[in-house]
């Protein structure tokens, strides 16, 4: 069976959808902007350098759309996809997407970020199987701003997508696994592949593709 799994942020997309979800919920006046921007700017830090506490970084996240509930919070996710995310979409990745569904037999994009951020994203590419941070929620249905289940950040990820082969009856031996990423906080997953594939890679990410003779891609244009 092959797979072909996609990091989310910087890999297909141009930009980092939690970051600028953030900054969308101040702009939109859900959050005080000089406090707001100190805090993500400081988690964003935190992930970049691998040290991010997953579970802290979800409670602050998810504060604003927890107090402005769930009809409010998916109105400006509509919001959020218009004006933010569609734009950001290239032909590139749309296409590299639409190529590895006609040549595999499962696409899944498996990412850090939590589902209620990105799961209109992932069908934005046509993505049907989307192994995100999922997050918990109460009885009434409403997200609590705690994590359900293991974060799929650095070895999550690979936890994660153990979980959704063995929900398939099948181990690591049964399938042939590419993977595209541009960070070192996915060298877990990276290393499990296969075809591990440095798309738009960090330097420091590229630099250990170049070592280890991983392929490099570069989807968008100003990386060229």
């Amino acid at each position: 069976m092959k797979l072909a799994l996609f990091d989310l942020d910087h890999t297909l997309l141009p930009l980092d959808s939690d970051h600028a979800w953030g900054e969308f919920t101040t702009r939109i006046g859900w959050t005080d902007g000089a406090e707001f921007k100190r805090r993500n700017d400081d988690f964003f830090a935190q992930y970049q350098a691998g040290a991010l506490n997953t579970h802290d970084y979800i409670r602050f996240a998810t504060e604003a759309i927890r107090r402005q509930g769930a009809r409010a919070a998916a109105l400006a996710h509509e919001q959020f996809m218009r004006e933010v995310i569609t734009p950001a979409i290239t032909p590139q990745a749309l296409s590299l997407v639409k190529d590895r569904q006609q040549d595999s037999d499962a696409v899944l994009i498996v990412t850090a970020t939590n589902e209620f951020i990105t799961r209109p994203i992932a069908h934005a590419f046509g993505v049907e199987e989307l192994i995100a941070t999922n997050l918990a929620r109460e009885a009434g249905g409403w997200i609590t701003g705690e994590i359900s289940g293991t974060p799929s950040f650095r070895e999550g990820k690979v936890a994660r997508v153990e979980q959704w082969l063995a929900e398939r009856a099948l181990g690591w031996g049964d399938v042939e696994v590419s993977f595209y990423s541009d960070s070192t906080n996915d060298l877990p997953l990276l290393e499990k592949s296969h075809h591990p594939v440095a798309t738009n890679p960090s330097p420091e990410l590229e630099k250990i593709a170049e070592e280890r003779g991983w392929r490099i891609l570069r989807l968008f244009a100003e990386q060229q």
